[in-house]
C-alpha cells in the first residue's frame, strides 16, 4: 500500500540534497508536496522540474530560523489543504574544524538552523496534529547524533539533540496518534558538503579523508521513505552505520580508532592548511 498518496506534506532543505530527493520520491508517491527553502533559485528550479512532470508540488520560501515563518507556513498549508500529514524537518548546515578553531557565531549559526530550525518545525506541526489526531513529523538527524563525530562537533551535538528530542516526543504523541521518527543517515551525496564552512582545511581534502563512500541521495530517500512507512523510530543508514551504532553501544571503547584517526588526519590537512595560510 502506498502511504504517502494524496498525502500532504511539508519538506524543508528542499532545493538540494536530501530535502530535495526526499520530495522527488514523494511526488512519484503521488503526494502533494510542500518545498520550503531558504534558497529561492535552487527551490524554483527543484519544483519546476516536478511541476513539469505533472507533480503536486508547492514552493515556499522559509527560514527555518524564524519560528514566526515556521508556524505561519504551517497555518497555510492546513488552511490550504485541511491537514498536514507529514513534516520533514530537513534544513541543515554544517561547520567543519578543530572545537580550538572555534567561534561562537559558528556554533550560534549551527544550531539556530540545525536545532531551532527542527525545535520550530516540530513544535507548531505536533500542535496542529494532535488537534486533527494524525500525522508525522520525521527529523533528519545523522549518524553523528547517535556516534560522536570529532572536527564536526556542532553539527554533531545539533543532530544528537534531534534524536533525543524525536524519540521522547514519539513517547508522547503516540496516544494522540501523532508518529514521530529520527533519521541518521551518514555520509550522503548532498550539497551539505558544498555549503559547510570548513576552518583550516578544504572540502575537497576532507572529501578525500571520509572512512566510506558517500550514499547516492536517491537511494537515501528510498530508504527514508520505506523507514517512515513502516513508522520506525530511528532510521540509520547505511550498513556501516548500524554496525557503528551497534558498537556504540555496546562498548564506546569500540569505536575509539574510529575517532582518533578522524581527528588525527584533520589535523594533518590543519597543519597543511596553516602553512598555506588558508584559513
Amino acid at each position: 500500500m502506498n502511504e504517502f498518496k494524496d498525502k500532504t506534506v511539508i519538506v524543508t532543505g528542499a532545493a538540494s540534497g536530501i530535502g530535495r530527493a526526499l520530495s522527488e520520491e514523494l511526488s512519484r508517491k503521488g503526494a502533494i508536496v510542500i518545498m520550503a527553502d531558504i534558497h529561492r533559485d535552487g527551490l524554483q528550479q527543484a519544483a519546476s522540474k516536478l511541476t513539469e512532470s505533472g507533480a503536486r508540488a508547492e514552493t515556499a520560501y522559509l527560514d527555518v530560523t524564524r519560528a514566526e515563518d515556521v508556524q505561519a507556513l504551517i497555518d497555510k498549508v492546513i488552511s490550504d489543504h485541511g491537514r498536514l500529514d507529514y513534516i520533514f524537518n530537513n534544513a541543515g548546515i554544517a561547520v567543519a574544524g578543530e572545537a580550538r578553531d572555534l567561534s561562537l557565531d559558528h556554533w550560534r549559526r549551527v544550531i539556530d538552523v540545525n536545532l531551532w530550525g527542527v525545535i520550530y518545525g516540530t513544535n507548531a506541526a505536533y500542535s496542529a496534529m494532535v488537534k486533527q489526531g494524525f500525522g508525522h513529523i520525521v527529523n533528519t538527524a545523522s549518524l553523528a547524533g547517535l556516534v560522536g563525530s570529532p572536527t564536526m562537533i556542532p553539527y554533531s551535538t545539533t543532530k544528537f539533540a534531534v534524536v533525543g528530542l524525536s524519540t521522547s516526543l514519539r513517547a508522547e504523541a503516540e496516544e494522540f496518534g501523532v508518529n514521530v521518527t529520527a533519521v541518521c543517515p551518514g555520509f550522503i551525496q548532498t550539497g551539505i558538503f558544498d555549503a559547510a564552512t570548513y576552518i583550516h582545511s578544504r572540502k575537497d581534502d576532507m572529501l578525500a579523508k571520509l572512512p566510506f563512500k558517500p550514499m547516492d541521495v536517491d537511494e537515501a530517500a528510498r530508504i527514508i521513505l520505506r523507514g517512515v512507512a513502516r513508522n520506525k523510530a530511528i532510521i540509520v543508514f547505511p550498513f556501516y552505520g548500524r554496525v557503528l551504532w551497534w558498537l556504540q553501544r555496546l562498548h564506546n571503547s569500540l569505536i575509539k580508532p574510529v575517532a582518533r584517526k578522524t581527528v588525527k588526519d584533520f589535523r594533518e590537512l590543519r597543519t597543511e592548511s596553516k602553512a598555506k595560510g588558508s584559513s
